[in-house]
C-alpha cells in the first residue's frame, strides 16, 4: 500500500474509533428494534457493528457468500481470489446478490487499497490466522474477524457470526435448507441400495494425497457415506501415496477432487506419471472413470459452496 494510502487508512482509524473481533467475540443481547449498532468485543478489541449495514464487504469469496445469505447489503465492490483462473464470483454463488458487484483481485495478495476504496460501513473476514490482517482492516471499517481456516467445521463460525450479528432467522433458514436436501439425498442413497466407499484425493509433486481437506469429508458424513480410512490416519492428516502404494487405493469406489477454473479433468485423470501405472491403471475407480471434479473454491466452505458439492456429490452417485 503507498504511504498516500496508509494515511488515510490512518485517519480513518483516528477518527472512526474502530476495532476488529473474531469468532470467540461476546455480543450484546438480541437489540431493541431501534438500535443502531452491535458492540462485540473479544482478544482483538471492540467493534461497533451497524445492525444494518448498507456496505458490508467480505475481505475473502467465502465471507461474501456468507453476508448474502445471512441477508446484508454487499458494497459495490467485493474480492475475490487472483489466482487460478479466477476471474469473477464462482458460479455456485447466488448471482442476483452480485448483479450489480464489481470483484477485484484480493488473494494471494491482499489489496487494501481495493478495500478502501469500496467505502465499506462493516467488514467480515475469515482470515485471522493472520494477525496482521485485523490490524490492517481495523482502521477502514469495523471488522468482524474470526479464522475460518482452523481445522473446525465451517458451519460453527457461520453460526457464531450469525449469533453475533443478530442473524440468527437466516442462517437457521440455510441450515434448515440444507438439511431437507442431506436428507433427500440420502433417501435415494438408500433406495438405489448403493454403499460406495469414497475419497477426496489429490496428485501432486509425485504423490496421491488421500485427506479430509476443506469440505468434502464433511459432505460424506452428512450423506452418511464411508470414507475410506487412509483419509484419516496419520492423526487426521490423511496419507501421502507414492506411485509404488498404489494398491492400497483398491477398495476406493467413488474419488472426488478439485480443480481450478475451467478445468474439467484433474492431474487424476491426465497425469503422465499416473497413466504409465498398471497398478493405478488397473483401479476399480480409474477403469469405470469414477473420478469427480468439483470446483476448487467449494473447498474452504461457505453456504452456497457447501450446498453446491452436496449437488455434486449427488450427481456423482445418483447420475
Amino acid at each position: 500500500m503507498s504511504p498516500k494510502h496508509l494515511s488515510v487508512v490512518a485517519a480513518l482509524g483516528a477518527s472512526l474509533l474502530l476495532s476488529s473481533c473474531a469468532s470467540g467475540a461476546s455480543a450484546t443481547a438480541e437489540p431493541p428494534a431501534e438500535a443502531q449498532v452491535i458492540s462485540i468485543s473479544n482478544e482483538y478489541g471492540t467493534a461497533e457493528i451497524p445492525a444494518t449495514p448498507e456496505r458490508a464487504l467480505g475481505f475473502y469469496t467465502t465471507d461474501t457468500d456468507i453476508l448474502i445469505t445471512l441477508g446484508i447489503t454487499l458494497a459495490d465492490q467485493q474480492p475475490i481470489r487472483g489466482d487460478s483462473g479466477f476471474t469473477t464470483f464462482p458460479d455456485f454463488f447466488p448471482q442476483e446478490a452480485l448483479a450489480n458487484v464489481t470483484p477485484f483481485a484480493n488473494y494471494p495478495e491482499f489489496n487494501y487499497e481495493k478495500v478502501l476504496e469500496a467505502n465499506p460501513d462493516f467488514i467480515l473476514s475469515g482470515l485471522a490466522y493472520d494477525t496482521e490482517i485485523p490490524k490492517k482492516l481495523n482502521p477502514i471499517a469495523p471488522t468482524y474477524n474470526y479464522n475460518g481456516f482452523d481445522g473446525e467445521d465451517w458451519r460453527v463460525h457461520f453460526k457464531k457470526t450469525a449469533e453475533t450479528l443478530h442473524r440468527t432467522e437466516q442462517y437457521q433458514a440455510w441450515m434448515d435448507k440444507y438439511q431437507a436436501r442431506v436428507d433427500e439425498i440420502k433417501a435415494r442413497i438408500k433406495e438405489a441400495g448403493i454403499e460406495p466407499v469414497v475419497a477426496n484425493m489429490s496428485f501432486y509433486d509425485g504423490k496421491i494425497g488421500v485427506d479430509c481437506y476443506g469440505i468434502a469429508c464433511l459432505v460424506f458424513d452428512d450423506l452418511g457415506l464411508k470414507i475410506t480410512p487412509l483419509a484419516r490416519d496419520n492423526g487426521g492428516d490423511g496419507t501421502q501415496l507414492s506411485l509404488e502404494q498404489l494398491d492400497k487405493l483398491k477398495d476406493i469406489d467413488e474419488v472426488f477432487t478439485s480443480v481450478g477454473v475451467g478445468e474439467d479433468r484433474s492431474l487424476l485423470q491426465t497425469s503422465d506419471q499416473l497413466n504409465a501405472s498398471t497398478v493405478w491403471k488397473g483401479l476399480q475407480f480409474v477403469k469405470d472413470d469414477q473420478i469427480h471434479s468439483f470446483n476448487m473454491e467449494m473447498v474452504y466452505g461457505s453456504p452456497s459452496g457447501h450446498m453446491a458439492l452436496l449437488n455434486e456429490v449427488e450427481k456423482a452417485l445418483l447420475p
